[in-house]
């Protein structure tokens, strides 16, 4: 037998051809490859892949060949004891790193509509909201090879369910066979894939079972340790050793051991949602690694307006409730909606208001896990994309249309993050019946670093009023750290009103603003926002957007609604501001801002 192995990367080839005697049916080959360039997850450094072609030859006479796309890379699960409990972090050539990314569905419920285009798309669109990880549900289907293809380029983790979610199962000698089958199917088609980060066994059947839902017989508790603690780990074993293997998700690592501890593994989190907490709880919590957590959203107008009739347009009608994943869905948006902003007048500002507060409740989540990063190493939301068009948890819409939510994790998973932890009525009692009572505004900066190289730059904070008129602020360098977050000391702010003060804040690496943003004291509904006067006009490839005032949460919109801009449903001060064009066409033009919720 011989083995002969070619591959290139950039233009570094390299070639090897041995001959090795058969003595047996398995025979090993050891390959020594000089000056390897190693696979980084996207934001730690480049996606170089080696084609691999091996040939079983009898003489001249090739009896089988294979040929693989491999990426040289190191891959686990870092968990190591420390004075918080048991962290839970993807270690990559020897760094660990914060997962950013969201979980992924099938991309449609008609499996041949799948498409290396449509998939691409998708993948490509989670790479500009900076993502390095994807998460593949366990209650759909193993993907396309294209998908794995796809995220091999582009850098991202694949964290890879098994097909097994929310429900028990009778393990018989028959469904034990049939399962054994589809895993070895599958793991032998995925595992030389650099983007693999590990198997998972199932989603949440540990936590669920544990509690006792869906189990009928004891024997399904058995059932489940034999396959996820058993005949899993055990068919890995044989077929795919080096990946890390997770028994569930959530998990603390297996046997029923409190499943959802936030000190250990990896969490589920819904209590802001399901819960009906408040945005700021996430700041409540330190969790090691958050692998679900959402808020839902209606999709665009274009987007409902392909599946209803005017008449339908009332999100409690039968075509709105039927296109919602969620039972109670509307209903916890229009209860949220009650917390931040006054009733909208029109369907259009009521789907604006919910993308809105999606984009509010991720950021508060995703900011707090970053600025206490080393504690928690991953920020996964529920959920990238749709399966039909529909009112749910997704980024990005069944059609491909971006969310604001889509946006704000452009900014909020950042390579380098400035964010800013404000003290206001939202993290009091906003009822204004609760009165009088004390509460001093204040800010606390932190800069998140999620690159390899340590960064120096400047800070730069504003107090001003609706109009734009700078009350105070202040200016202060820093250094951070590769891999790493600073926080700032807190500034209390006894000048500002709770009601018409507001920060607006920047971080600056040599010339370039790289991070940005603005927080309020109050919920929306009770700043006094003064009209901006919006304009957007098209010079180019480029927008141009002016304001006379503060505007908050700028949205820009073209008719088809599939305009892809360098930014969106953004901050901005009194002036100009110039975006990039990435993809549509700007036909007839409509933006508005948080004021038009307001007044």
């Amino acid at each position: 037998m011989e083995v002969h192995v070619t591959g290139t990367t950039d233009s570094r080839v390299w070639e090897t051809s041995e001959p090795i005697a058969m003595q047996k049916m398995t025979q090993t080959c050891r390959i020594t490859i000089g000056e390897p360039q190693l696979w980084w997850p996207s934001g730690y450094g480049e996606q170089p892949l080696y084609n691999v072609k091996v040939s079983l030859c009898d003489g001249s006479t090739i009896l089988d060949r294979r040929e693989y796309r491999i990426g040289l890379r190191t891959m686990t699960i870092s968990r190591e004891k420390d004075a918080f409990g048991e962290s839970f972090a993807h270690e990559v050539n020897g760094v660990k790193i914060f997962a950013m990314g969201a979980d992924y569905i099938p991309e449609d419920c008609l499996l041949a509509r799948r498409s290396p285009e449509r998939t691409g798309r998708l993948l490509e669109d989670a790479k500009a909201a900076n993502y390095n990880c994807i998460r593949v549900w366990g209650g759909g289907h193993y993907p396309d090879d294209w998908f794995y293809d796809l995220c091999d380029e582009l850098g991202l983790i694949v964290w890879q369910d098994f097909m097994f979610a929310c429900a028990v199962y009778d393990l018989s000698e028959e469904f034990e066979a049939n399962i054994t089958a589809e895993l070895v199917d599958n793991i032998r088609r995925i595992r030389h894939h650099a983007c693999l980060g590990l198997w998972c066994g199932n989603n949440e059947m540990e936590q669920f079972v544990n509690e006792g839902v869906w189990v009928n017989d004891p024997k399904e508790r058995t059932d489940y340790l034999r396959m996820y603690e058993k005949l899993f780990p055990e068919i890995l074993q044989r077929h795919d050793p080096d990946t890390f293997y997770w028994p569930a998700s959530p998990s603390s690592g297996g046997g029923f051991d409190e499943p959802n501890d936030e000190d250990r593994g990896d969490t589920h989190y819904w209590e802001v949602w399901h819960g009906g907490k408040p945005f700021t709880e996430y700041r409540r919590h330190h969790f090691r690694y958050l692998s679900e957590f959402g808020f839902e959203s209606f999709p665009p107008m274009r987007t409902i307006e392909s599946f209803t009739r005017p008449e339908d347009r009332n999100i409690f009608s039968f075509v709105m409730e039927k296109h919602q994943r969620n039972s109670a869905g509307n209903g916890k948006i229009l209860q949220y909606l009650s917390q931040s902003y006054l009733y909208p007048p029109t369907m259009e500002l009521l789907v604006y208001a919910s993308q809105l507060l999606q984009a509010q409740a991720m950021r508060y989540g995703v900011e707090h896990l970053r600025r206490n990063r080393g504690r928690c190493m991953g920020a996964v939301i529920w959920q990238l994309n749709d399966c039909w068009p529909v009112a749910s948890w997704s980024s990005i819409d069944y059609y491909g249309r971006w969310k604001a939510v889509h946006y704000y994790a452009r900014r909020f998973f950042a390579p380098v993050l400035l964010s800013c932890e404000e003290e206001g009525l939202m993290t009091h009692d906003a009822n204004p019946n609760a009165e009088p009572r004390e509460i001093v505004p204040s800010i606390r900066m932190n800069v998140s670093n999620e690159t390899r190289t340590a960064r120096n730059g400047r800070v730069r904070w504003i107090l001003a009023d609706p109009q734009g008129a700078v009350l105070s602020e202040n200016e202060h360098t820093f250094s951070v750290d590769l891999l790493s977050a600073i926080w700032f000391d807190r500034i209390e702010l006894p000048q500002a009103d709770l009601r018409s003060s507001h920060v607006s804040y920047e971080l600056i690496l040599g010339d370039e603003t790289v991070s940005c943003g603005s927080v309020l004291f109050c919920p929306p509904k009770y700043y006094r926002f003064e009209d901006p006067h919006l304009s957007v006009y098209r010079e180019g490839e480029e927008l141009l957007i002016t304001a006379s005032a503060f505007a908050k949460d700028v949205e820009i919109l073209n008719r088809a609604e599939d305009l892809v801009l360098s930014d969106n449903y953004f901050d901005m001060e009194p002036g100009t501001r110039r975006l990039r064009i990435l993809r549509g066409e700007p036909e007839d033009l409509q933006i508005r801002s948080v004021y038009d919720l307001c007044r």
